[in-house]
């Protein structure tokens, strides 16, 4: 578990470290056990008024790929760095008029075990025509209880903090030096 201080001190390096022209905002930086994702704005393309939606879809996908292609040597140095300190991958993403594209970005393998009437779900929708194997279906079914639980979700992160401030606090922590303690 990512601790809210751990989350801030890798968004703030990241903050600190992109060149400020890279993107307008720096939007969003998630973080697990295996990755770092870090998303930005970048400016949505000027369109002529009255435009079909075909052609802005066209547009700021243009625009995405663009930066994609001219950013990719400083996205992979700073990756690079990144990964080296974090110890973890660094994918990167846009957003662009409100819509938001990720680039490469790592499928972590996750081993479970899941009994029969589980496995029977997962089936279920991929008969459905939902996913195309278990582990889509899977990945399905843990996006539909993130929408749907998302305050359960914050809570329950809010709890495991409190538990990991309690943990460093007890005998094992490393004592701070006492008053009048020098070298």
């Amino acid at each position: 578990m990512i601790t809210t201080e751990q989350q801030e001190k890798l968004r703030g390096w990241f903050t600190g470290r992109l060149p400020d022209d890279l993107f307008e905002e720096l939007v969003e930086v998630t973080v697990d056990r295996e990755e770092v994702t870090v998303i930005g704005r970048i400016p949505a393309p000027k369109l002529a008024e009255g435009v079909s939606e075909a052609e802005k879809e066209a547009a700021v996908q243009g625009r995405v790929q663009e930066f994609r292609e001219r950013t990719r040597d400083t996205r992979i140095a700073l990756a690079r760095e990144a990964e080296h300190r974090f110890r973890r991958k660094v994918s990167w993403g846009v957003e662009c008029a409100g819509e938001r594209s990720l680039f490469t970005h790592i499928a972590a393998p996750v081993m479970t075990r899941l009994r029969q009437p589980e496995r029977q779900v997962l089936d279920t929708l991929i008969a459905a025509g939902v996913a195309r194997s278990r582990s889509d279906a899977l990945a399905w079914c843990v996006r539909l209880v993130q929408r749907n639980t998302d305050e359960w979700l914050g809570e329950l992160r809010d709890s495991l903090e409190h538990v990991q401030r309690v943990r460093a606090q007890g005998p094992d922590a490393e004592p701070e030096d006492a008053p009048g303690d020098s070298d």
